[in-house]
């Protein structure tokens, strides 16, 4: 019977323990260091007598009780069982982003969900819940307009309107306009109570409404506003000055060297302070529901700049950190997870997708 190790297995160190991870479905295991190199010999598919040829600096009766360990772990599979089958299956779709992709997505799934009573006994009380807002005390700040711009535009317009948008013009955005938009995104609607004190809605969904995510705002053409980094404070509906200066080019370097981004009037940073999250949930799988809470607000953000006349642009392609400098962010508490963009649309765009044609769909698989 040949052997191999699985493509989806991942090794890290533990709170002082070796663990070998497998997945999907696999259960962590804590092993003694030296099974990496055990499992180093089964690469591919391998007699055990063969291993132990390559493993001959091990005593036999190490490899002789090792292997079968390994082997009812899951941390070696036998040739042609179902396991094997579906490893090589998982290769060939995820190889691409291995393993930093696979094993996040596999590693929280099936995750057993906390019991409430459980997670209410451990929960910090009222007092010790992290604050519902960032704020920067000592940071110089603007007022925003509490007048709103108008919104009132047919939703079937907005939503077909919406469009990705990657030219610009050189037209200001009024200060109005970034104070709506903001409001209507990142501003809170309600209050509620948590049982714990108040947690505040959006008109975004969030996980357990624990909106662990901020906005942090680059200013390059609004006016009334000075170029800078900002963070937009929720609680006071205030911009607060992080960094004096923003030039089209910082703001293309941000994300990632693309270009099209300094042309827009300003960009979000979307920011999660993950304390307002973990003091709920306490497994790995939250992670996902931030990352899904900021999609939820950049969509709110694409079509609440769509009904105000700009056009909204988003992106996941930026220096990570670099943007959590900028934005004085630690990137360990405090990690930016989304960049948005918005300015007034050109109206003849160089980069706008042509429209498809017969010959487009002669080349185009429509179905299997």
């Amino acid at each position: 019977m040949r052997l191999r190790r699985p493509r989806g297995l991942s090794c890290y160190w533990h709170e002082g323990q070796f663990v070998v991870h497998p997945y999907p479905r696999g259960t962590p295991v804590a092993l003694h260091p030296a099974a990496a190199e055990i499992l180093s010999a089964f690469e591919e598919w391998t007699d055990p007598a063969e291993a132990a040829r390559t493993l001959g600096h091990l005593a036999p009766e190490t490899l002789g009780e090792a292997i079968p360990a390994l082997h009812e772990a899951g941390l070696l599979m036998s040739e042609g069982n179902p396991q094997a089958q579906r490893d090589e299956l998982i290769a060939r779709h995820w190889g691409t982003w291995a393993p930093e992709a696979p094993f996040f997505h596999y590693a929280t799934q099936d995750v057993p969900y906390p019991d409430h009573e459980a997670v209410s006994e451990r929960a910090p009380g009222a007092a010790d819940m992290p604050p519902l807002f960032t704020t920067h005390p000592g940071a110089d700040r603007l007022p925003l307009p509490r007048l709103p711009a108008d919104l009132r535009v047919p939703y079937d317009e907005v939503l077909y309107r919406r469009r990705t948008h990657r030219d610009f013009t050189r037209e200001p955005v009024p200060l109005r306009t970034l104070a709506t938009l903001l409001a209507v995104v990142f501003g809170p609607v309600d209050f509620i109570d948590s049982g714990r004190g108040a947690l505040f809605r959006r008109t975004s969904p969030a996980g357990g409404a624990r909106q662990e995510l901020d906005a942090y705002v680059g200013v390059l053409n609004v006016s009334e506003v000075t170029p800078g980094m900002y963070h937009y404070n929720a609680l006071e509906h205030s911009l607060e000055l992080i960094g004096e200066g923003f030039t089209p080019d910082e703001a293309a370097h941000l994300c990632a060297d693309q270009a099209w981004a300094g042309g827009a009037a300003f960009l979000v940073v979307l920011s999660a302070a993950l304390e307002r999250m973990r003091a709920k949930y306490p497994t790995p799988r939250c992670y996902r529901v931030c990352l899904l809470n900021a999609g939820h607000l950049g969509q709110t953000f694409a079509l609440t700049a769509t009904a105000l006349g700009l056009g909204p642009a988003q992106t996941g392609a930026f220096h990570d950190s670099a943007v959590a400098e900028r934005c004085a962010l630690d990137n360990i508490a405090r990690t930016p997870l989304y960049v948005l963009a918005a300015g007034h649309p050109h109206p003849a765009p160089e980069d706008a997708p042509p429209p498809a044609m017969l010959r487009t769909f002669r080349d185009t698989a429509l179905h299997r």
